[in-house]
């Protein structure tokens, strides 16, 4: 299990739940590595600001995290964390590597609103 405060997504089936209960949804899938860390942080950060938005991690090792590697979205991304964002249960936006707060809040407002 990653080390972050955020809620962690264990399995296929949680991913789903998660998918399914919440409108707008931000997993990172990663690591506990230097372009995760800080991601994870960003979004703990954010979890208070953005209370329309879900927010969560999925260890990028684990089988069931091939709900987030086999996205067609994320073909060709060649470093992690592979963060995905979904609204209404839909990839609306897929980005990897690290991230700044900028970055993550500028995707956030534009997919899914303040």
């Amino acid at each position: 299990m990653l080390n972050t405060n955020l809620t962690h997504i264990l399995s296929e089936q949680e991913h789903a739940k998660l998918l399914q209960e919440n409108e707008n949804v931000m997993v990172c899938c990663g690591r506990m590595g230097p372009m995760c860390i800080p991601v994870y942080e960003v979004m703990e950060e954010l979890e208070g600001e953005y209370t329309n938005v879900k927010f969560a991690d999925m260890e990028f090792d684990i089988a069931d995290a091939r709900v987030i590697r086999n996205l067609p979205e994320v073909r060709g991304f060649q470093g992690i964390p592979f963060v995905i964002y979904y609204k209404n249960g839909k990839v609306v936006k897929a980005t990897s590597s690290i991230q700044s707060r900028e970055q993550v809040t500028a995707i956030l407002d534009e997919k899914f609103g303040k």
